[in-house]
């Protein structure tokens, strides 16, 4: 391995085991998680009860539209929702901090974090 290679690497470790990274991987976990977590227990409600509750599922709202349909539908809705929750998160807070990152690595003139 060359002393640049050798350097590269030593220096990507050292930015993985940064406060700066570290911190920025925390709030990354903090949105992604519990999102992650709300819409698995969304979707499994909507299986579990189409599974164990057909006769709740089929209750119908307005004419031919039953519950089973507005949650189905609603799952949709919701991941259209979250990603846009996501995104407008990540231009807010995430990809400033992962460019402010970025930047540090790459005031060594690092060709693969320049472009």
């Amino acid at each position: 391995m060359s002393n640049d290679a050798q350097t590269l690497g030593e220096r990507y470790i050292a930015v993985q085991e940064s406060e700066d990274f570290g911190a920025l991987r925390r709030t990354f976990r903090g949105f992604v998680f519990p999102v992650t977590a709300f819409f698995l227990a969304w979707y499994f409600l909507y299986v579990l009860l189409s599974m164990f509750a057909p006769g709740f599922m089929g209750t119908k709202i307005v004419g031919n539209i039953n519950i089973g349909l507005v949650m189905g539908l609603g799952q949709f809705v919701t991941t259209f929702a979250i990603t846009i929750a996501y995104v407008r998160w990540a231009g807010r807070v995430f990809d400033p901090a992962a460019a402010s990152l970025a930047a540090t690595v790459g005031e060594h003139g690092t060709p693969e974090v320049d472009g």
